[in-house]
């Protein structure tokens, strides 16, 4: 069984920055990706950027510049560094990843979800 966790959600002033943290564990032997969302209510959960191994982190162009994916898919944890955040970024933020366990299953997981408001 696989698991993930976000943490670093908060509330923070516009314009203020907030690092998440997506911590994969369990019978792991890789992991092919990891997401990460946000969702607001009464709207459809949507992607903020995705680390595939072995490329490049990609972004949604709302985020482009403000927002950095960083950290090891080897070591299960990754980061979402959000910078210039403004009120329209408050949402409940979460992590996605497909994991392949040491079974040889492939796992679509999903983490709990961390809260970001952005309001002064």
């Amino acid at each position: 069984q696989v698991q993930l966790v976000e943490s670093g959600g908060g509330l923070v002033r516009p314009g203020g920055s907030l690092r998440l943290s997506c911590t994969a564990s369990g019978s792991i032997l890789s992991i092919y990706a990891i997401g990460w969302y946000r969702q607001v209510p009464g709207k459809q959960r949507e992607l903020v950027g995705l680390i595939t191994s072995g490329e490049s982190p990609k972004y949604v162009d709302s985020v482009k510049g403000r927002f950095t994916i960083s950290g090891d898919l080897a070591k299960n944890k990754v980061y979402l560094q959000m910078n210039s955040l403004q009120p329209e970024d408050t949402a409940v933020y979460y992590c996605n990843a497909d994991i392949i366990e040491t079974t040889g299953a492939l796992f679509d997981t999903w983490g709990q979800g961390t809260q970001v408001t952005v309001s002064s």
